[in-house]
Parts: C-alpha cells; sequence; structure tokens
C-alpha cells in the first residue's frame, strides 16, 4: 500500500488538510488539499529544459472544471466539460498572481501547475484553497519555488470581519476580500465590496495576513519532510559586461530622452531608435561574445528602469513630467450612437475607453454551467481589448485571460450600485471597448460604464469611479503613485486598482513584483485613491449629474405582475400555446419565474400594458355580486354562455336575461355580443350562475340568489387543469 503523508493547517475555524505521496507521483509536486467536502489535486511541473527564444518566465497555471466534483453531469450536447468556463479563468489568474512573483527571475524552464477539483462541496469555496494548494505543490516540488503563500477569504458579517466565511455566509456579506500573502508581507488582493471605507479594508487585509501564517508553516514544514530537491536550471541572467557597456553607451542618451518627451508615442519611437543603434554599435561585440538580440534589448530595458524610478524617487517626476498625485487630463462624454440603449466615452490622458449599454428580458440572463454557485448572472460586463489600442497589430482570437480578468474587475465595481431586480428588472449587459491605451484601461472602463448605465436609464445609487495606483521602491525609500500610465506600470512595482463610490470601496485588485508591501504603504495608496476618485467622479458628474429619468427608445419598455403559482401552467398553455398567443397578438416578450411574477417587455406603443390587463384579468377568480362586461360566446335555448374573464364562462338562465320576460334567447343576445351581468353563484365544481337582470334592476346578491334560478351553469372553458 501507498504510503501517505498528512498535515493539518488551521484556517479561521477551519482545519485545512494536506496529503502528499499517494496520487499523481510522476509529476514534480503533488499534494491533495481538503477543506470539509471540497477536495483538490494540485501538481506542479517544470520542463527538461528551457523554451528557446523567449525573454519571460513560461509559467502557466489551469483549474481544471470537472463537474463530477459537485456530483453534475455537463449540460453540454456532448456531456464533456469544454474550454474553462469564465469563473475558472477567473480562478487561475487568482492563482497565477501571488505565486508568479516568486520564482526566480533568471529561469525560462515551464512551469505548469495544475489544480483539479476532486469533491465540490456546498459551503467551501475552491478558488483561495487553490492558491494554498499551487504553493503546497511547488514547496514540495523539484522547481524552484522561493517561498510558500497562503490565501484566505475574508467577509464582514454582522458587524464584525470573519474569516474564511462559507459560501452561504458570504450570501449576506457587504465584503469579499480575497488575500494571498508570504510570511512577511501581503502579494495579491482581489475584493469586490458594497462601499466599505479604506479603514476597513486596512483592518481586513491585515486580519488575513495572520489568518494565513499556520498555512505557511505547515508548507515549510512538508517541504522539510517530503520536499524534492530543487533541481538546477540554466540561468537566462544578464552577463555583467553587457550590463555595463549598454549603461556606458545608453545612460545619457536614456535620460535626455526620458526628461524631455512626454507622450506615448514619441518615446516610443525615440527609444525604439536608440535600441537599433545599440544593436549596430555592439555588433561585433555580441557576435564575439554570444549576446542575443533579446539580452542587448533586456540590458537596454535595465538602464531604462534604473532611470525612470530614480527620477520619481529622487525629483518626484514621472516620465510625462507629472508629480506622484497628479491625474491625467479627464474627459467624459454620453450618448455618442443612437441605437445601444446608453454609451459612455472616457479619456484620461492618452487611455480611452467607450462603453455601451444594453438592456433585456429577466429571461436574458447568462446561465452558467460550472463547479461555482451561482446558477445565474443577471448583470454581465465584458472587456475588449483590440491590438489597433496600443497601435499594435496582433490576430483576434476571441476574449484572452487579461481581458476577462478586467471585465470581471469592473463587473465587481460596478455590481454593489446597480438596482435590486425587484425595482429594475432588467438584464444588463455593458460592452467596453479599449479604444486606446496607456495604464489602465479597466478603471476607465469603469467610468465609461458608469456613464453608460447612466445614459440608459438605469437607477444606479452613485456614480462609480475608478483609478490604477503604483509604486516604486527601491528598499528604503518609495513613491506611490495616481494614475499610473503604462510605462510606470511596466517598470514600477505594484499595480493596485481601486474602484468606488464618494461614500466607499466597490472592487480592489493589487498584482506587486516585489516579495509584498506594507499596511503603511496599502494605506497612502488607498488614500490617494480616494482622493483621485473624487476628482473622477466630479467630471462624470459634471456629464450627467443623475441617471436619465426615461429609457431609451430602443430599450424594451417592462411591467410586472404577480400570479398564482399554481396558474402558471394555465398562463403558458399546452405546449406554449397560450403565452405563444399573447406575446403575438400583443407583440410583447413575457418571461414568467417560478414564484409566479411576470415580466412584460415591449418596445412600442401599449402592447406591454395591454398584455398585462389581460393577464391579470385571465388570472382573476370571479367573485360574487362583482359586475363583469362579458362577451357571449355561445348560445342554447335555455340561456347564453358569456365569457366574464378570459378563459372564464358563465351561464346566464334565460329567466335572467331581461328585466321583461324572455320568449327566445337570441331576441335579446346573440354570440359575440357585450352586455353586463353580475355573478349570482359559483358552485363547488366552478360553475359559475351569471345574472343580467340583477344588473337591469340594481339587485342586491341576496335580492338576485332570491331568484329562481337553475341549479345548471357554466363552467370554466375547457375544464379543469390536469
Amino acid at each position: 500500500m501507498l504510503e501517505e503523508h498528512v498535515f493539518k493547517a488551521k484556517l479561521g475555524d477551519q482545519t485545512i488538510t494536506f496529503k502528499t505521496g499517494k496520487m499523481a507521483r510522476l509529476a514534480g509536486g503533488s499534494v491533495v488539499v481538503e477543506a470539509g467536502n471540497t477536495v483538490l489535486l494540485a501538481t506542479a511541473t517544470m520542463s527538461r529544459s528551457p523554451r528557446e527564444g523567449i525573454d519571460f518566465f513560461p509559467l502557466t497555471v489551469d483549474f481544471e472544471e470537472r463537474l463530477y466534483a459537485a456530483g453534475r453531469i455537463p449540460g453540454s450536447f456532448f456531456r464533456r466539460e469544454g474550454r474553462p468556463s469564465e469563473q475558472a479563468i477567473l480562478t487561475c489568474r487568482l492563482i497565477d498572481r501571488p505565486i508568479r512573483p516568486l520564482f526566480p527571475k533568471d529561469m525560462r524552464n515551464d512551469v505548469q501547475v495544475i489544480l483539479q477539483p476532486l469533491s465540490q462541496g456546498e459551503s467551501e469555496h475552491a478558488d483561495m484553497l487553490g492558491v494554498i494548494a499551487a504553493s503546497a505543490a511547488l514547496m514540495i516540488s523539484d522547481v524552484p519555488f522561493d517561498e510558500p503563500v497562503g490565501g484566505v477569504r475574508v467577509g464582514y458579517l454582522d458587524g464584525e470581519l470573519a474569516i474564511n466565511p462559507t459560501i452561504p455566509e458570504m450570501e449576506q456579506s457587504i465584503l469579499d476580500l480575497r488575500i494571498a500573502g508570504s510570511a512577511d508581507a501581503i502579494i495579491m488582493v482581489e475584493a469586490g465590496a458594497e462601499e466599505v471605507t479604506e479603514e476597513l479594508m486596512l483592518d481586513a487585509m491585515e486580519l488575513a495576513h495572520q489568518a494565513i501564517q499556520d498555512v505557511i508553516r505547515v508548507q515549510n514544514e512538508m517541504r522539510e519532510a517530503v520536499g524534492k530537491p530543487k533541481r538546477d536550471y540554466p540561468s537566462f541572467g544578464m552577463p555583467e559586461t553587457l550590463s555595463e557597456r549598454v549603461k556606458d553607451l545608453m545612460t545619457d542618451r536614456v535620460r535626455h530622452l526620458v526628461d524631455t518627451t512626454d507622450l506615448k508615442g514619441e518615446r516610443i519611437e525615440g527609444l525604439n531608435a536608440l535600441q537599433e543603434e545599440l544593436r549596430e554599435t555592439l555588433a561585433e561585440e555580441a557576435e564575439e561574445n554570444g549576446w542575443s538580440s533579446r539580452l542587448i534589448r533586456e540590458a537596454f530595458d535595465d538602464v531604462l528602469k534604473q532611470i525612470v524610478r530614480e527620477r520619481i524617487l529622487d525629483q518626484g517626476v514621472r516620465p510625462d513630467g507629472r508629480d506622484a498625485y497628479t491625474i491625467r487630463p479627464l474627459d467624459a462624454e454620453v450618448h455618442l450612437v443612437p441605437r445601444p440603449h446608453g454609451s459612455g466615452l472616457f479619456t484620461r490622458g492618452e487611455t480611452q475607453v467607450m462603453s455601451l449599454a444594453t438592456l433585456g428580458m429577466p429571461g436574458e440572463e447568462q446561465e452558467l454551467d460550472d463547479l461555482f454557485p451561482e446558477e445565474t448572472k443577471r448583470y454581465i460586463h465584458h472587456y475588449n481589448f483590440p491590438p489597433f489600442s496600443t497601435g499594435e497589430t496582433w490576430p483576434l482570437r476571441g476574449p484572452r485571460r487579461r481581458e476577462i480578468g478586467h471585465g470581471a474587475l469592473a463587473e465587481r465595481a460596478l455590481e454593489p450600485v446597480l438596482p435590486v431586480k425587484e425595482e429594475f428588472p432588467y438584464t444588463i449587459r455593458v460592452v467596453s471597448e479599449c479604444l486606446a491605451s496607456n495604464g489602465s484601461t479597466s478603471m476607465a472602463s469603469v467610468c465609461g460604464s458608469t456613464l453608460a448605465l447612466m445614459d440608459a436609464g438605469v437607477p444606479i445609487k452613485a456614480p462609480v469611479g475608478g483609478i490604477a495606483m503604483g509604486l516604486v521602491s527601491d528598499g528604503d525609500r518609495y513613491r506611490v503613485l495616481t494614475d499610473i500610465q503604462g510605462m510606470e506600470d511596466h517598470l514600477g512595482d505594484m499595480d493596485f486598482k481601486v474602484a468606488g463610490t464618494r461614500t466607499g470601496i466597490t472592487a480592489l485588485q493589487m498584482d506587486i513584483k516585489i516579495k509584498g508591501v506594507s499596511r503603511k504603504i496599502l494605506s497612502e495608496a488607498l488614500e490617494q485613491a480616494r482622493i483621485a476618485r473624487g476628482q473622477i467622479i466630479g467630471v462624470i458628474e459634471v456629464t450627467i449629474p443623475t441617471p436619465r429619468e426615461t429609457l431609451s427608445e430602443y430599450a424594451p419598455k417592462m411591467l410586472t405582475t404577480q400570479i398564482d403559482v399554481e396558474k402558471i401552467g394555465a398562463l403558458i398553455g399546452p405546449g406554449g400555446k397560450n403565452i405563444r398567443a399573447l406575446q403575438d397578438e400583443y407583440d410583447v416578450k413575457i418571461d414568467i419565474e417560478e414564484n409566479g411574477t411576470v415580466f412584460i417587455a415591449s418596445l412600442g406603443g401599449d402592447g406591454a400594458q395591454r398584455a398585462k390587463a389581460y393577464i391579470e384579468r385571465m388570472m382573476e377568480k370571479p367573485k360574487l355580486e362583482k359586475i363583469y362586461t362579458g362577451k357571449v360566446v355561445r348560445v342554447t335555448d335555455f340561456g347564453a354562455f358569456i365569457e366574464i374573464l378570459p378563459g372564464t364562462d358563465g351561464m346566464v338562465h334565460i329567466s335572467q336575461l331581461s328585466d321583461t320576460r324572455v320568449e327566445k334567447v337570441t331576441d335579446v343576445v346573440n354570440v359575440g355580443d357585450e352586455i353586463l351581468v353580475m355573478v349570482t353563484g359559483i358552485s363547488p365544481d366552478g360553475k359559475i350562475r351569471l345574472s343580467r337582470q340583477a344588473v337591469l334592476e340594481g339587485w342586491s346578491l341576496e335580492e338576485a340568489q332570491a331568484q329562481d334560478s337553475p341549479p345548471s351553469g357554466g363552467r370554466r372553458r375547457g375544464g379543469r387543469r390536469r
């Protein structure tokens, strides 16, 4: 029998169990991690040799959803899992971001981390457990990996911060904070919140960092007990000779270019020209020493990075001449195109995003077929990043992981201010099109989407603004930068995106390239972001102070009504016959929910109002003594059958057709006539007695019932519903 090693750690009130030695033994490292009924298998494997011709570390993280983990069969035609769901891709990104900075910078071997859910419990989240599992697999593997990381979710329930809350508990939380960090510092932050304060967010981060210490301790214990020796790898570090040579040739030239050029396009052209000149100058030396074009480019980038960072730290001056606190010029517009239901254009410096909003029926909510608890999504935010936005070309192959992640971040930022479904029963889709990019298009998407939603007439609680913060640090000194542009993101140490209203934060995302940041730095970043957010919201409010009071003429006009759950079948009809007929007759679209809520939408006219009135009459129960305007649907020798409500008939006996004696029914009424009748009786089996004479004579119910009425009567057309 295979020997299995078991380790345990505490995460809040929950026990996390690590098992290794039994499964996937040919992987570089393999760990099974359990929390409650949720079980993940994590493997980490490194290629035998580096990939040729690349200038980056090729790390791949995959979260392979298997619906058997939740006891379900996939809903696709093939009954097999297909491409990763959006939530699986977001989980991959969540795991990738905290572990990537901890690999050796000079390594070029492929590293692949794969996580497979073997069991998905109803209470335990799998995403942050995946961070812990990936780190544990790397720690005991032969893959060079510096130090373990831990991950945890923090909620805010009943006025208290809660570590590792369950899935049901998170439904009541106003904060969903996910933190990953090392023993010494926080590395990654991902959060959605309902306008929480900066101080509460900092307290939650600090509590999270304390909570992950035990899972970090256990991973170090696993490394000592069962870890494999770390493998050697070919170093792709910078040759010292080349680094010094490029510094001598280019430092002054690059410094002059950075000092005198503010615009991204001009700076890129100037830097490209200097790089080309450098390659020509070093051509002979490169051939003699085996310096590749990639190495020369990296050495040039190192010079640029050092100059830009020193300028920021020493002088407080950024590449475009701004100080640490200044936002680039802002501009906002709405209603740029007529046909979409709402549109907004937001420009910050050289970054520009146009967002377009569409309103749809409740039945157009996105259905989710994955391992995560949500079954449908009412607010859908998509983000597109075409190559022309950076002046480049590449094949268009659908959204990449980065685009899915940025769309999810903007979605998370705006969701807390959306009206509840009961007040605004529309499905909402916003698409953010990046038209130009020089830093933080994701936060520009938040701003552009706020404009689009307000232009569409969506009654959001408050405008949401977003800003990206940066950091430059040499270990002793640091500067937090407001509104970072592309070069500062590339050459800096942190990308900290903050979105929210004037009241508080709605979304956070932080990625760092160093091994962690302190509470002091995070506090400064959040405060500068709060000030910048207020400036951005001010521009939005000048452009469109409040959401439009009316929807676009092209948006569906929505009405709702409530019916008895037992009558849903009657409204739908056999094979959907009734509801299709209603939609065709009134030119509307009708959605019915399981609780009996009926949504009726039309693109114009009074079709929705007429359809709603018909449905309400159709669902109405006949009431004694109530007078109805009914239509004669059938005539017999002994009386007439009158449709008093859609699908509901009653009978007027010949003796009750008039205030005078009637010899023949057709002397008074014929099929198609409309007459006023009173309901004078409803039998237990649904037969309805009507009287026209009671209306003509002005009788009360007692007087009408005192008349000599026959026992027979009408019933609902079509009989009782089976």
